[in-house]
């Protein structure tokens, strides 16, 4: 009886420490930056906050845009945020310029960023656009993805059209013609909203068009807080996967919680945005928030082959999967 005794109390013992038990009931403040102001992509994070699934896992989350969402990385890096949400290959990037940044969950599991032309124009593939002008935001990397884009349907690549850095006013520069085209622009917000002012676009998607897929949004965190708060993530990542799982569920009663956090979103916009989303959070075996290593590689070989990030960064040390699931060695 006493070896059956201790060999219950050690497997316990063991357990706890494989999952990260935690008796504490204090209260955990958690900081999350977003990478834009509230809008469909989000809806996920407010339904944890209004269901109360962070206050499940002794959470108190503050979700916030910051005023200069560029930084989420190097904020998030530094401990001044303890999550963020930021874009895979921005994560890449970061990590090969030594800012120790690691994705936790994937969630958007596809490219939004995508080529646009005014249905009127008439240019429906990546090689109607030769010879005119392309508008984009100024992002290096997305000129590595436009010149992939027009080489996969026959041209030779850049060379073949004028780019255009219009900055962030991509749709206004298609709109007064300035371009025939922009690169940079979501097909979940951008072309929901040129349709809506009455210029329906032609869209072409990265993934269609040689660039490999790689996952839009993910959910980041530092390497240093990971290490030191892994059961804390373990909480986190397991109240943003219930929200992502009712929003997957009924996405449209999503974007009425986001709409009482965030009252000034365009419901025109958010709404018809959040249908397209409800697929594209869906990941392996219809999971919300898996990340595959082979993803991971594929795009860092298509960024390593252009010389975007360092030949020797290792993109498995980018991400982990441990947190899409309740297998996770780390959920409580």
């Amino acid at each position: 009886m006493k070896n059956k005794l201790m060999g219950f109390i050690l497997l316990t013992v063991l357990t706890c420490l494989n999952i990260s038990c935690d008796t504490s009931t204090d209260i955990v403040q958690v900081k999350l930056a977003l990478d834009w102001y509230p809008n469909a992509n989000h809806i996920g994070l407010y339904i944890a906050q209004e269901k109360g699934y962070f206050e499940e896992e002794n959470l108190k989350v503050e979700i916030y845009t910051p005023s200069d969402p560029s930084t989420v990385l190097q904020t998030v890096a530094s401990g001044a945020d303890d999550f963020g949400m930021n874009y895979q290959p921005d994560v890449l990037i970061a990590r090969s310029e030594g800012v120790p940044v690691i994705s936790v969950l994937g969630m958007v599991q596809h490219p939004l960023n995508s080529i646009m032309a005014l249905q009127s124009s008439g240019n429906k593939t990546p090689k109607d656009l030769k010879g005119k002008k392309v508008g984009y935001p100024g992002i290096p990397w997305n000129e590595d993805a436009l010149n992939t884009m027009l080489e996969s349907d026959g041209l030779n690549g850049l060379e073949d059209i004028e780019l255009v850095n219009v900055g962030w006013e991509l749709g206004l520069s298609m709109i007064s013609e300035t371009v025939d085209a922009i690169i940079g622009a979501y097909f979940t917000h951008e072309s929901i909203l040129l349709k809506n002012e009455g210029h329906p676009v032609n869209v072409m998607r990265m993934e269609e068009w040689g660039v490999p897929d790689y996952y839009e949004l993910v959910m980041v965190t530092s390497e240093d807080y990971l290490s030191e708060n892994a059961n804390v993530v373990g909480r986190f990542t397991r109240a943003v996967r219930k929200g992502y799982t009712d929003a997957i569920s009924d996405p449209q009663t999503g974007v009425d919680i986001l709409k009482k956090y965030a009252p000034e979103i365009d419901e025109d916009i958010d709404r018809p945005g959040a249908d397209l989303l409800q697929d594209l959070w869906k990941g392996k075996n219809g999971r919300f928030g898996t990340q595959e290593e082979r993803r991971w590689v594929s795009f860092s070989n298509w960024m390593k082959a252009r010389n975007i990030i360092d030949a020797n960064l290792d993109p498995k040390a980018a991400f982990t999967d441990k947190f899409s699931s309740e297998s996770g060695r780390w959920i409580k």
